[in-house]
């Protein structure tokens, strides 16, 4: 496969990002008079910048490229699909054969009961439909008053209004009226940081009574949903201690809240599973997968 190697001089290339392009979680002004760095190839595990280095991409894209850059396989496949039918949506009673074979391996992936797909364009869009899915869930049911979701402190679940709400990174919560009404934080499964003098499985059992607490404060009758990652990914990988997870799906049964485990970065064998709510041996009520 030929490459498209020919482009204009990085300074060039950086003062037409700096006039057009915002980037995400960026201060405009510095990045501007820095000059970003500007990818313009990769193959396998490694980009390639405009200057010519070769960088090791220990992050896979934004933890994403799993299976390494420059895949010809990929791209054929991709081609052909294109091809063939490059979009339809699904929205007035029609479906596609590409929508029907990737809901139907997911759904013989998935843990447990979990046997129905629902496709968003990110993460953040996923978890967005995860929070009007559990209130319509629980107002169908006839218990429209269950609309309180709980998550946790330094958890990350996106970068929308809704998402970002439901995340737990107070610098986001710092811009666009977020959190949003309904949504509650307790503290987060990180011993290494807050375990003070409790062992790991202490710390663990405790901070999982933190979501009882919550919902004896709240009501049950008014608690939707509890929303976590199996491990904590942008709050700095954060495994929690073994007692910490089974003590949530406990909590989560006995007060009859939905758990949400939010798979954007455990997923797809990065825990030795193919979720990591298998790794934790938990069985959620949904799934947000993605990347």
């Amino acid at each position: 496969m030929s490459s498209i190697t020919n482009h204009l001089p990085t300074a060039e290339l950086q003062a037409l990002d700096a006039a057009h392009h915002m980037h995400p979680f960026t201060t405009g002004d510095e990045i501007n008079a820095k000059g970003a760095r500007v990818i313009t190839r990769a193959k396998g595990v490694y980009l390639t910048d405009s200057d010519g280095n070769e960088i090791l991409d220990a992050m896979a894209g934004l933890w994403c490229v799993n299976l390494g850059y420059g895949r010809p396989e990929m791209g054929k496949v991709a081609a052909r699909q294109m091809d063939e039918l490059p979009y339809y949506n699904t929205f007035f009673q029609t479906t596609h054969v590409p929508v029907i074979a990737l809901a139907k391996e997911l759904a013989d992936l998935a843990p447990g009961h979990l046997n129905h797909v629902f496709f968003a364009g990110s993460g953040s869009e996923a978890n967005d439909t995860n929070l009007r899915m559990v209130r319509t869930y629980w107002a169908e049911k006839g218990q429209p008053e269950k609309s309180h979701v709980i998550s946790r402190k330094n958890a990350y679940h996106g970068s929308s209004i809704g998402s970002g709400a439901l995340g737990g990174m107070p610098y986001m919560h710092a811009q666009g009226g977020m959190p949003i009404p309904g949504i509650h934080h307790i503290g987060q499964p990180d011993w290494w940081a807050e375990g003070g003098d409790h062992t790991p499985e202490e710390f663990g059992l405790a901070r999982a009574k933190e979501l009882e607490e919550k919902i004896l404060e709240l009501g049950a009758e008014k608690v939707a949903a509890f929303i976590g990652e199996p491990v904590q990914g942008a709050g700095g990988v954060i495994i929690p201690p073994s007692t910490y997870w089974p003590e949530i799906q406990r909590i989560c049964k006995k007060y009859d809240v939905l758990l949400i485990a939010d798979e954007v970065i455990c997923g797809f064998g990065r825990t030795g599973n193919w979720f990591g709510s298998q790794t934790m041996d938990i069985t959620p009520d949904i799934m947000t997968i993605a990347k």
